[in-house]
C-alpha cells in the first residue's frame, strides 16, 4: 500500500514527538497540590462522615493532601455554588446527594446550572429513607400507617432535614402524588441545618 506523502509526514512528526510526551505528562502530573472536597453540609453529619472516609483513601492512593471544607446552608446550595465558582481544574470536588445536586435545582432558582456547571464523577453509596414513629403509635407497618392517615387526615407530620433535602422531596412526592389506593396526606415539618 502506497502512503500519501502528507500522511507519511504526519506519522513521522508524531513518531518524532513521542519521546517528548512522557516529560510533558510528568510535568503535569495530577495531583501536584492539595485537593479540596466541598461538603455542602455541617461537619459531623452523614455526608461529612462519608467524605472523611473517602478522602482518607484518596489521600493514600494519590499521595496528596485532601482538604474537606464544610460549607453548609440553603440545603447545600451555598457549598455547591462555591464548587461551581472554583476553577475547573480538578482540584475542587463537590460531595453531595440528590437534595443538593438535583432537587434544589428543580425547586429553587439557583445562580448556577447544575446540569451545565457540574460533571458527575462517581456514584457513592446510596441510603434508604425510613418512616419512624414513637413506640405507642397505632400503626406498626406501612399498610396500617396508610389506613391511620386516611382515618386521621392532616393529623400527622413528617420531620425532614430542611427544604430541598432528600427527605423533603420524598415527603412532597407522597403528598403530591399519593399511591392510587391512598388519599393520605403528611404535613412536612422541616428541621434546621
Amino acid at each position: 500500500m502506497k502512503l500519501v506523502r502528507r500522511r507519511f509526514l504526519q506519522l513521522a512528526a508524531g513518531a518524532a514527538a513521542l519521546p517528548v510526551i512522557p516529560r510533558i505528562a510528568s510535568a503535569q502530573a495530577y495531583p501536584s497540590r492539595p485537593i479540596t472536597v466541598i461538603v455542602p453540609y455541617a461537619a459531623g453529619g452523614p455526608a461529612d462522615a462519608l467524605a472523611r472516609i473517602l478522602t482518607e483513601r484518596m489521600r493514600a492512593t494519590l499521595g496528596q493532601s485532601i482538604i474537606i471544607e464544610n460549607i453548609a446552608g440553603a440545603s447545600g446550595t451555598i457549598g455547591v455554588g462555591r464548587a461551581v465558582r472554583s476553577p475547573p481544574n480538578g482540584y475542587t470536588l463537590s460531595l453531595g446527594h440528590v437534595g443538593s445536586h438535583v432537587v434544589n435545582g428543580a425547586i429553587f432558582p439557583l445562580p448556577f446550572d447544575l446540569l451545565k456547571d457540574l460533571e458527575p464523577v462517581a456514584l457513592l453509596p446510596s441510603n434508604s429513607l425510613l418512616i419512624t414513629a414513637r413506640k405507642a403509635f397505632p400503626a406498626s407497618d406501612l399498610k396500617e400507617l396508610v389506613a391511620w392517615l386516611k382515618a386521621n387526615p392532616n393529623k400527622a407530620s413528617a420531620g425532614t432535614s430542611g427544604a430541598g433535602g432528600g427527605s423533603t422531596s420524598t415527603a412532597s412526592i407522597s403528598r403530591i402524588r399519593p399511591a392510587p389506593a391512598s388519599s393520605s396526606c403528611l404535613i412536612a415539618a422541616p428541621g434546621r441545618q
